[in-house]
């Protein structure tokens, strides 16, 4: 399991600590000073099931600057998208867990992370 996070977001530092609290095993990908290359993003939202602006933080400032709000949401802008998400990280929503079992998901709450374990909320010994 490798969960893609930003040091300073209290999300990430949340699910890292249940991660802990699980006993779960994991990598940390510190995605802004590893950022994803687009390959590595389309097989992501495959795992994930979504589109690239399902995982866009619309909210931040270089969103902005690129008009990202305005772009199209289709399969013909669909590498427009990505590429900006690879050449522009801190636009990838967070924290994103990437499961053993092929699957992944944006976690950002503890029944998302829960998921990525495969075990149920509050079921652990």
């Amino acid at each position: 399991m490798e969960i893609w996070i930003n040091p300073a977001c209290s999300k990430c530092s949340s699910a890292l600590s249940l991660l802990d609290e699980e006993g779960a095993q994991y990598t940390v990908r510190r995605y802004l000073d590893d950022p994803p290359s687009p390959t590595e993003l389309h097989g992501l939202l495959a795992r994930l099931g979504l589109e690239p602006w399902d995982i866009a933080r619309t909210g931040e400032p270089v969103a902005a600057e690129l008009g990202l709000t305005s772009w199209p949401r289709n399969s013909t802008s669909r590498d427009r998208w990505i590429g900006a998400l690879a050449t522009h990280p801190v636009l990838i929503q967070r924290p994103i867990i990437t499961a053993d079992d092929g699957t992944a998901v944006v976690a950002r709450s503890q029944e998302a992370i829960h998921s990525a374990l495969s075990v149920p909320l509050g079921t652990r010994p």
